[in-house]
């Protein structure tokens, strides 16, 4: 067990060592030995958990849906805002998320190593599925229909965020996102339900943090 806890550990410091390289210099620029100094670990236990530059790219981008920063919720569009407004509070200060917005836009390298989209996409066609299922989701509503959608709002919004603040203002530009989509998609009984506050990401972590006694630390702080 102490093996197996340790091995975690360092897939997890080799992780957000590669991350901080890859968000600072992008994929191409990026060097395995720059990425061993970040982490910290010894060179075998690097290649141990990925043997290339490739492999630790596709591995930042499995690490981008994390279901630990959100909490499950009696209606699943509440749950689907919450996974997207922790995301937006999380993005400024979380170098995995980082190192995934910078693979995922690099054109050249995502064919070899994917992107953090089709993961964003399967996940919300799921929470859209079963709001549907259970009468939350207007009868005309096509789940997977509305996950590319929203995504590509998403992509969009988060863009223009950081271009013109440095995403200082992704909460409230997704807070809006989801005022607009939200009507076109939820029944009128969960629509008035639903908290799309531009707080509401950071209300959640908290709530976490909460409930598990110990204070959301996002990876590189």
């Amino acid at each position: 067990m102490a093996r197996q806890e340790r091995a975690i550990r360092t897939r997890r410091a080799v992780i957000e060592g590669a991350a901080g390289v890859f968000a600072e210099r992008g994929y191409a620029a990026a060097t395995m030995a720059e990425i061993l100094e970040r982490a910290g670990v010894t060179k075998g236990a690097l290649y141990f958990h990925f043997d290339s530059k490739e492999a630790l790219a596709r591995g930042v981008i499995d690490a981008q849906v994390d279901p630990a920063r959100w909490a499950p919720r009696d209606l699943r569009l509440q749950e689907w805002v919450d996974v997207g407004m922790t995301l937006a509070h999380r993005i400024p200060r979380d170098v995995i998320l980082l190192a995934g917005i910078r693979l995922s836009a690099d054109m050249q390298g995502r064919a070899r190593f994917g992107s953090a989209w089709p993961a964003w996409s399967g996940l919300i066609a799921k929470l859209v599925t079963e709001a549907k299922e259970r009468g939350e989701a207007l009868p005309h509503v096509n789940p997977e229909e509305t996950a590319q959608c929203f995504v590509g709002a998403w992509i969009g919004t988060q863009t223009m965020s950081e271009v013109e603040s440095g995403w200082k203002d992704l909460h409230q530009r997704i807070s809006v996102l989801y005022n607009h989509v939200l009507p076109a998609i939820a029944t009128p009984a969960a629509l008035i339900r639903l908290d799309t506050a531009p707080d509401r990401g950071a209300r959640v972590l908290a709530e976490l943090d909460e409930e598990t006694d110990r204070p959301f630390v996002s990876a590189g702080t």
